[in-house]
């Protein structure tokens, strides 16, 4: 049997103690970030004409707020967590939809049954030598054409840069670095929006990039 990575485990164990808390400041979080829901609408807008299936995973869903949204733009959404408790917050807060707890580079879906896929923040924890194989598993579990709409933060023009996160250690991407992670996956860009952060955020400039597997 495979060993879990160490960082997995830390990863699942820090957002497990700070859950509840988690849950509290962040589910209405969307009601102030315009820019973000304007990141959102395209995706889903797109996922729901494309031809792919409505069909959508939020991996690293945390407490479900996100998957929520997704599904009231008209998506078939469903959340995948690391963490059990975030998952039990999100399963009790939203009993109408579905959360599974497991890992985003290793899901139990079948090739080509998502019409998109949305990482909010998911994978800033990842090492950065151990994220092409997240990659491979979106582009593995999306169908032709389906999207893929990543959120994290941007290391302004630098390179790839280690953080102390208030839940666990964190990583800022270059967004060019990030996308040509992607298109070595089989993704073309989309489109990519860039803003800054808002008082009540970490202060660092926040990225959106929209893939679409080919």
């Amino acid at each position: 049997m495979t060993e879990t990575p160490s960082y997995l485990t830390t990863t699942a164990e820090a957002y497990d103690a700070v859950a509840v808390l988690y849950a509290e400041l962040f589910h209405d979080a969307l009601d102030r970030q315009p820019l973000d829901r304007a990141a959102l609408a395209p995706f889903a807008e797109l996922v729901r004409t494309g031809g792919a299936g409505t069909l959508v995973a939020e991996v690293g869903c945390g407490p479900g707020h996100m998957t929520a949204h997704l599904r009231d733009l008209g998506l078939d959404a469903f959340g995948i967590d690391l963490s059990p408790v975030m998952i039990k917050l999100a399963r009790e807060a939203y009993p109408d939809l579905r959360f599974e707890v497991g890992s985003m580079d290793a899901t139990d879906l079948a090739d080509g049954e998502l019409g998109g896929i949305l990482s909010w923040y998911s994978i800033i924890h990842t090492p950065p030598q151990e994220l092409p194989p997240y990659f491979a598993e979106f582009h593995r579990v999306l169908a032709p054409g389906g999207y893929l709409l990543l959120g994290f933060f941007d290391s302004e023009g630098g390179p790839v840069m280690e953080f102390d996160h208030k839940v666990t250690l964190a990583y800022r991407w270059p967004i060019d670095g990030l996308a040509e992670l992607a298109r070595e996956a089989g993704f073309v860009e989309v489109g990519r929006m860039l803003r800054e952060p808002q008082e009540d955020e970490r202060q660092f400039r926040q990225g959106r990039l929209l893939m679409r597997k080919q």
